[in-house]
């Protein structure tokens, strides 16, 4: 009698905490003889891991701190098989067509990581592709690209106040200005929606409306009103926001 075959092994790495155990559960309910086997919480962390136990998948955000994903996934290149979780899909896509076996949008939906884990289940017993040259390309693009903005400084009545980017749950355009939303309120800068989208980051920041970008970060999830249009809701807000017709294509694997 032959001896039962090993279990698939699997490594995930995810900054947000949240986020890295919202996968993990997903995932053993989609794949319960997937063996996860490690947990990163950043880039360096990952590489370590990723040589210690050489699993046969990794699931990789690619917006991590100290080290990104697509670095993590130079170095795992042709030994492991690579998902991308991303929040935002061009680097994800490039590396889809190389040979990537498939990308993940955030938030997560359970239905479209089924399909990954179906590719993924397909693909576990071949030779990983190696995406090395892709990788580093994209690497190399990520350096080169212009800084984004970091923070703005928005008036609260008769106070000017330094808001980080990262707690910005939604811009707004409102008449002359843009509203600014935070979880704890609302302020106002001068510089229109158009400047805006064109120097926040776009893994970050996701125009769904002419008139919203909203922080991807914030977004809990994506329903529909009783006319089939997309609302947005929000992690740390009470109102959802419209999603125009335009802008439906972020959300298609939702």
């Amino acid at each position: 009698m032959s001896a039962p075959s090993a279990r698939p092994t699997a490594l995930i790495a995810e900054d947000e905490p949240l986020l890295r155990d919202e996968l993990a559960e997903h995932l053993r309910t989609l794949w319960p003889e997937l063996d996860i086997v490690a947990l990163a919480a950043d880039g360096v962390e990952a590489l370590a891991l990723l040589q210690q136990h050489r699993p046969a998948a990794v699931f990789l955000d690619i917006e991590m701190p100290r080290l990104n994903g697509l670095e993590v996934a130079r170095q795992a290149a042709g030994r492991s098989h690579c998902a991308f979780v991303t929040a935002y899909d061009q680097h994800a896509i490039a590396a889809f067509d190389q040979g990537a076996v498939d990308y993940v949008m955030k938030p997560v939906s359970l239905g479209r990581l089924a399909t990954t884990v179906q590719r993924m289940k397909e693909r576990i017993g071949s030779t990983p592709a190696d995406l090395s040259e892709m990788l580093a390309s994209l690497v190399r693009q990520k350096a080169d690209a212009k800084p984004y903005l970091r923070w703005v400084n928005a008036s609260v009545g008769t106070t000017i106040k330094l808001i980080t980017v990262d707690e910005i749950c939604y811009f707004r355009a409102d008449t002359k200005y843009t509203m600014v939303v935070t979880a704890g309120g609302e302020s106002l800068i001068r510089k229109p929606i158009k400047e805006l989208v064109e120097e926040l980051d776009p893994s970050q920041f996701w125009q769904v409306h002419r008139s919203t970008v909203v922080n991807v970060n914030a977004i809990v999830g994506v329903i529909r009103d009783i006319r089939g249009h997309l609302q947005v809701k929000l992690r740390h807000r009470p109102e959802t926001l419209p999603v125009s017709e335009g802008y439906t294509h972020l959300f298609r694997q939702m």
